[in-house]
């Protein structure tokens, strides 16, 4: 009998939420591999049976790396993010052999509201994956964005370069609302990642988001395929296997490990009746886009407004939340940088 994972793959493609190869050896064959700030601060803190960091060496190639490419690649750049920005490249480029498609490296959420910082981060992490190995296909790439008016502008810019060789696929990330997937359409984002549960739910333990997106990202499909968009979308933030299931028939799915082995590991049928059913319905909610473009027009502080009044504000208040928390993650990694580029530096 079928697994649940097994069944899940028939209605949706299925991406691993991770860092850690092994996951991708043992329950793949998957599309794509997605990673942020916490599953690289998370993925490069495990340590092995004898307490050792198992990605010391991986960590001390990257320090090594930074200060040998600092002067070619950002001239007068900071040398700390740039070693997390290898570092992160050196966990996800493992995956290129185990995915068929994209491999994700979210931009450093500390420039969320820089269109500038974050256009020259996404370039600089293809560039990345480059150095660490020329043989790679860098329009594997996909780079994940925080979906902020800035973010979503220069995904825009990242997706329409002139030149078609120079354009770089991107991810609308940590999004809650329509008018998010509707600016994201516009830029011709490759993906959105509508968030099911806020980011806070897999930091606080017992905490659980009483409002769940799931609406919403039927709502986005359906308006996608209704406006033929070029946008996919990629469901992230789950919490359950239940929550998992519930999506099937949706463009993407990224899942955690945990689920992914609950989901492997049982071929119970869903709780929730037919595979797809949810996802085969109308949305409770039709985005109203007439009323959109005619208050938007193209004008950044009209969307702003939008935004803020979406969901009476929680819209906002959760994309808020998600950069504070991806912030954190980020100051986590600058720290293990410091430490090997101080070590670096000291031979």
């Amino acid at each position: 009998m079928p697994s649940q994972l097994e069944d899940l793959r028939k209605a949706s493609k299925i991406s691993c939420d991770t860092l850690d190869v092994q996951v991708a050896k043992e329950l793949g064959p998957f599309v794509d591999v997605t990673s942020n700030q916490a599953i690289a601060a998370g993925e490069l803190a495990r340590t092995a049976p004898d307490g050792t960091l198992i990605h010391e060496q991986l960590i001390r190639q990257s320090a090594r790396d930074a200060l040998a490419w600092l002067p070619s690649a950002v001239p007068g750049g900071d040398p700390v993010t740039f070693a997390v920005e290898i570092m992160m490249v050196r966990l996800s480029i493992q995956f290129a052999p185990y995915v068929t498609g994209f491999l994700h490296i979210q931009t450093n959420p500390y420039w969320a509201y820089s269109i500038k910082k974050t256009y020259r981060n996404a370039r600089r992490i293809v560039d990345i994956f480059s150095r660490v190995d020329p043989t790679f296909d860098t329009k594997r790439v996909c780079v994940k964005i925080p979906g902020t008016f800035e973010g979503i502008g220069a995904c825009h810019i990242l997706e329409n370069d002139d030149i078609p060789a120079n354009r770089v696929a991107t991810l609308a990330t940590t999004l809650f609302c329509m008018e998010q997937a509707v600016l994201a359409a516009n830029a011709r984002c490759t993906y959105i990642a509508p968030y099911v549960n806020e980011l806070k739910v897999h930091f606080e333990p017992g905490y659980v988001d009483q409002n769940k997106a799931f609406d919403f990202t039927r709502q986005a499909q359906h308006h996608y395929a209704e406006t033929s968009a070029r946008t996919q979308v990629l469901a992230a933030s789950l919490t359950s296997t239940a929550e998992v299931l519930q999506l099937a028939g949706i463009h993407h799915i990224t899942v955690s490990p945990p689920l992914l082995r609950g989901l492997s590991d049982s071929s119970l049928p869903s709780e929730h009746g037919k595979l797809g059913a949810y996802f085969a319905a109308e949305p409770e909610s039709k985005f109203d886009r007439k009323a959109f473009d005619a208050t938007y027009r193209g004008r950044e502080s009209a969307y702003r407004i939008l935004f803020t009044r979406s969901g009476h504000g929680s819209a906002e208040v959760k994309l808020n939340q998600a950069i504070n928390i991806f912030c954190d993650k980020q100051d986590e990694l600058e720290e293990v940088a410091r430490r090997a580029l101080e070590e670096a530096m000291a031979k």
